[in-house]
């Protein structure tokens, strides 16, 4: 029998109450009374089963598989508040362990002159990296008593959302380099025509979201040498390494993104990306005080010494920055490299199959971080497009996104998968068999597949 009642309420079923407890609760309202946490618990737990199974997830680069110990560790640490540290000294040591762990992997020339922080994420590291680029930009104007109204940040129009937030929430112009299929990320073309007195810096990313690409931070070094040769105009780097700062120094050693690069201000990570932990947890490491302005740090004690803090979030978990420095711990520099790499053989595994198929033709590989993007051929079957085989493919539970490239390129339609550590060689044949299917199936078709329209549901 249909159900009329309103959207506004949920009807319990009969088998998880327990007697005198409500069958029917209101969707947008707390309760009324109390129940028992056997019933709190099942109507979550079958609420939260109607999301996509997160292994079959392709399109998210966060880590959504961890060992057993590290479940155990985080069910025992979930309590711990990040931004106490008088209350949690121990927790505290550790993230301190942590960026400066991080800041010796990224060449930092003397750790102990540096400063890092956890976060939240590398968006509130990005936003953090951002404002001291803006803060230093500033102090420097009015040392020489020079107007600080108009900041710009220059980066690719490929970056990922975050910044376009930071722009705005901070009151920075975006000075956007746009992709093209000569230039599909930043790499120096044309610099000059958008850095001025008012750029406050440039934004380098390690990892593109869109195809995966690595921004070759040190050719964008060396314009910058060359603007600042012709001009006086001495612009520093901030590294958005959301996914290749934890890549990059395992299975690319020999590439110079990092603090190798003298422009190199800061560099930051997403922990719980290819750093392998649960989300929650990102990290930015500052190559020394002078590129982190001390405005910007709040001065707190533990253990009559001082502890400095930044961040835009209070208070945060601690659980995830014990994760991290467990993953840490368990892998090293051995255990990254096999995981990364690992990943990285799949992805190219994947992309090879891919690009024998048929129709389509490759825009990444999956040898810079694991991720890798496809477009249709221009021959292609006119019946069905990218969109028609994410929506094939989501019925058989993965999840493969498509969406059009950013401005310039908008009307280039790609499909892109993330490999993570959860994706072995098995699912990935699996995948290749669901792929192929879907494929036939559509090459099959007699006349356009049906559609309402192209949209896109994911985004950056």
């Amino acid at each position: 029998m249909p159900n009329s009642r309103s959207t506004d309420s949920m009807i319990v079923s009969p088998v998880f109450t327990r007697g005198g407890e409500a069958t029917e609760l209101p969707r947008f309202e707390m309760p009324d009374e109390m129940m028992l946490p056997e019933t709190a618990y099942q109507i979550v737990h079958d609420e939260a089963m109607l999301d996509g199974n997160a292994r079959l997830n392709l399109a998210t680069f966060v880590s959504t598989y961890m060992d057993k110990e590290a479940q155990l560790l985080y069910m025992q640490t979930v309590d711990k508040n990040m931004i106490d540290k008088d209350e949690y000294p121990a927790t505290a040591a550790i993230e301190d362990r942590c960026w400066r762990i991080l800041g010796n992997l990224w060449h930092n020339p003397d750790v102990d002159q540096a400063i890092g922080t956890s976060t939240i994420g590398s968006s509130e590291a990005c936003m953090l990296g951002g404002l001291a680029l803006k803060r230093r930009w500033q102090a420097k104007r009015k040392a020489a008593g020079e107007s600080i109204e108009k900041p710009n940040l220059v980066m690719s129009t490929a970056v990922q959302v975050c910044w376009e937030k930071f722009c705005n929430y901070f009151e920075v112009e975006p000075r956007w380099v746009p992709i093209t299929e000569e230039h599909l990320f930043l790499d120096g073309y044309e610099l000059e025509k958008y850095v001025d007195e008012n750029t406050i810096g440039v934004v380098a990313i390690m990892g593109q979201t869109y195809t995966g690409a690595y921004e070759p931070v040190k050719e964008i070094s060396a314009k910058l040498d060359q603007i600042q040769k012709d001009t006086g105009l001495d612009v520093h780097i901030h590294v958005d390494g959301a996914s290749g700062a934890m890549i990059a120094p395992f299975c690319q050693p020999d590439l110079e993104w990092d603090f190798r690069v003298d422009r190199v201000a800061s560099v930051s990570t997403s922990g719980h990306k290819f750093g392998l932990v649960y989300p929650g947890v990102g990290w930015i490491v500052w190559r020394d005080a002078e590129a982190l302005p001390e405005s910007m740090i709040f001065h707190c004690s533990y253990l009559g010494g001082d502890m400095p803090t930044l961040a835009l979030n209070f208070s945060r978990p601690g659980a995830q920055v014990l994760l991290q420095y467990y993953q840490f711990l368990r892998l090293g520099r051995a255990g990254y490299a096999a995981v990364q790499q690992g990943s990285l053989d799949v992805a190219q595994y994947l992309s090879s199959a891919i690009a024998e198929m048929g129709p389509f033709e490759l825009i990444s590989k999956g040898d810079t971080i694991p991720v890798f993007a496809w477009r249709l051929t221009k021959d292609a079957n006119p019946n069905w497009n990218l969109y028609d085989l994410q929506d094939r493919l989501r019925m058989k539970g993965w999840q493969v996104p498509a969406y059009p490239l950013a401005d310039d390129l908008a009307d280039m339609t790609v499909q892109r998968i993330v490999v993570r550590a959860g994706l072995s060689h098995d699912l990935a044949d699996k995948l290749l068999d669901d792929l192929r299917a879907e494929v036939d199936f559509l090459e099959k078709l007699d006349a356009p597949m049906p559609r309402e329209g192209n949209n896109s549901h994911f985004h950056h």
